[in-house]
């Protein structure tokens, strides 16, 4: 057994020896043989990076709190404190927002046959504050549609649109749209309205392309009331529109993080006092009772007793004169 551990030994030193440690030597007419080292020693550069584009310039408050190490920890606790959306968007679709809708939609150049045909179908969505979840969901279908009804070469009359619910406040103020994500079919230029939950339309691709195609948003009646659309009290949602993307406007230049924080802290306060506790009361003493003074005897019985007093004769001084 010793020979045989012996050779596998010396059989695993081999692989040690490099070939070139061995040569026949130079032989006159031959070239001066160069010293290169072998392709295994060979280092290579280090490869450069890709230069990434990052967002752009931020202020010093923003870098604080989304760069370096408090960055690192929000982004393990799944806290996104830049403030941008983490979802991409088909940017076939175009992006309704209060700028560009009435360019867009309102006043959009359409012949008087094109406009009688016209039909928006959007999307109301709330994806970039919430990634997960049933409008997420919606987003892909609708995507979907918008992919197959290419496919079909169909329905030139309709066009997609998408509208973020979070950045977006005098459109759906002026629909009343207080929650997302909904489906809207709008018609003559938005004088036409109608909204569809999520869960009142089987959300797939062909459904909604047949949905289109046949028309069959005109069964529901279009949105009616007296504050939507043509309504006696339209101005009311008009002002209160321009009132909120006032404070929207003002609201948004505020960094993200500092509004959690300040929002946090309103809470907190109003809360504290809410619940604060109600002083304690003191107990109200008894009344005293005044003590009753002594009742006194009629003058009449007093002057009585002292006549009779008076008018009793003695004893000794009778029996001295009975003597006499």
């Amino acid at each position: 057994m010793r020979p045989l551990a012996y050779a596998a030994s010396f059989l695993s030193l081999t692989g040690l020896v490099n070939a070139q440690y061995f040569s026949a030597g130079w032989v006159p007419g031959q070239p001066v043989p160069s010293e290169t080292p072998s392709p295994a020693h060979v280092l290579h550069p280090a490869s450069t990076p890709a230069t990434q584009h990052g967002p752009g310039k931020m202020s010093f408050l923003d870098s604080l709190v989304t760069v370096g190490p408090l960055g690192a920890v929000s982004s393990l606790i799944g806290l996104n404190l830049t403030g941008a959306p983490s979802v991409n968007w088909d940017e076939r679709i175009p992006l309704i927002t209060d700028e560009n809708y009435a360019e867009m939609i309102v006043n959009e150049t359409l012949t008087p046959e094109e406009e009688k045909e016209r039909v928006w179908f959007l999307i109301i969505t709330v994806t970039a504050g919430q990634p997960e979840g049933v409008s997420k969901f919606v987003d892909h279908v609708f995507d979907a549609t918008y992919n197959y009804t290419l496919e079909k070469g169909e329905l030139p009359h309709v066009r997609f649109g998408r509208i973020d619910y979070l950045n977006v406040t005098s459109v759906t103020t002026k629909w009343a749209v207080w929650s997302a994500p909904y489906l809207v079919v709008l018609k003559d230029r938005g004088q036409t309205l109608r909204f569809y939950k999520a869960g009142q339309i089987r959300l797939t691709d062909e459904i909604l392309h047949q949905f289109l195609k046949e028309k069959a948003w005109s069964i529901k009646e279009p949105w009616k009331s007296i504050y939507g659309p043509g309504g006696e009290r339209e101005y009311i949602l008009d002002y209160l529109a321009q009132f909120l993307s006032i404070i929207y406007g003002v609201l948004i230049r505020v960094p993200k993080w500092l509004m959690y924080t300040m929002s946090g802290g309103l809470a907190t306060f109003f809360i504290n006092f809410l619940h604060k506790p109600s002083p304690p009361q003191v107990a109200a003493k008894p009344a005293v009772k005044p003590t009753p003074k002594p009742v006194s005897a009629p003058a009449a019985s007093q002057h009585a007793v002292s006549s009779s007093a008076t008018n009793t004769p003695r004893k000794g001084s009778t029996k001295r004169k009975g003597k006499k």
